[in-house]
């Protein structure tokens, strides 16, 4: 079975923090491509004895301005 999540990636110093919106499942490397592949075997583990709850359930991100 296939899922998709949605996966932020934020820099924080020299690392790339990916995580998953959904689930809160994170991972980082040096580099964006190895924090998202870290991802990806992290949220198979995470899902290997479970079947995901909600994989329908539609997700919105976006970006806001703020006045400071």
């Amino acid at each position: 079975m296939n899922i998709k999540v949605t996966v932020l990636v934020q820099k924080e110093d020299n690392w790339y923090i990916a995580k998953c919106i959904e689930n809160g499942v994170a991972s980082q490397d040096k580099t964006i491509e190895e924090s998202i592949s870290n991802l990806r075997e992290a949220l198979e583990l995470y899902y290997e004895d479970t079947t995901p709850e909600n994989i329908n359930v539609p997700t919105f991100l976006t970006t806001m301005e703020i006045g400071l």
